[in-house]
């Protein structure tokens, strides 16, 4: 294999510093109108967008690293005891690297089946699973996430209870939560809180 010369400003377009990173929450905000409180009912405290494909429409657009269809990378960041609630990727796989911190994850429709991922533990959400996890440490906690939507997606479909769209649409309004379809949340699914 003969190999390639990669350019500084190339190897640039290929780095994320976290210091310049903003969390979704926030830009969802400026592009959508989405206010970071609708997006924190349904997100970690903070998700870092961090890679994404080249043309995703979805949370992570705004990733500073494109790469190849049909991964996203990001993020979460999360103090004691925060969590995103129990949720499902209708069609993606979701997969989380325990970076810092101790993380229950907890899957089923209620729930009701969990195990506790340490430091340098990985585990592997199948799509079409209600999942959620949750910092159980006593530090602010970081999992590494990578999606992997099927190919030719352009974002990454999330269900969640009827009965949180419902509170979105009191706290700020149903333009918010169409807002919130339009990137990839649904609240019209059978999960229950």
């Amino acid at each position: 294999m003969k190999t390639i010369d990669v350019s500084m400003e190339e190897m640039s377009r290929r780095t994320a510093r976290f210091k310049d990173l903003k969390p979704y929450k926030q830009t969802q905000n400026d592009a959508n109108g989405i206010p970071p409180g609708a997006m924190e009912m349904v997100s970690a405290k903070s998700v870092y967008p961090v890679m994404s494909p080249e043309g995703w429409a979805g949370r992570n657009s705004i990733a500073p690293v494109k790469g190849a269809p049909g991964i996203t990378i990001s993020l979460a960041e999360c103090p004691p005891g925060d969590s995103p609630g129990l949720h499902a990727h209708e069609k993606a796989v979701e997969n989380f690297f325990c970076v810092r911190g101790r993380f229950e994850i907890t899957w089923g429709d209620d729930g009701e089946h969990s195990i506790i991922l340490e430091p340098l533990d990985f585990v592997s959400v199948p799509p079409g699973v209600s999942r959620n996890f949750t910092n159980i440490s006593d530090e602010m906690g970081y999992l590494f996430v990578v999606i992997q939507p099927p190919e030719g997606d352009e974002f990454d479909k999330v269900a969640f209870a009827p009965s949180l769209g419902e509170e979105i649409t009191k706290q700020f309004g149903a333009d918010a939560v169409a807002r919130m379809n339009d990137i990839g949340f649904n609240f019209d699914a059978g999960i229950d809180n």
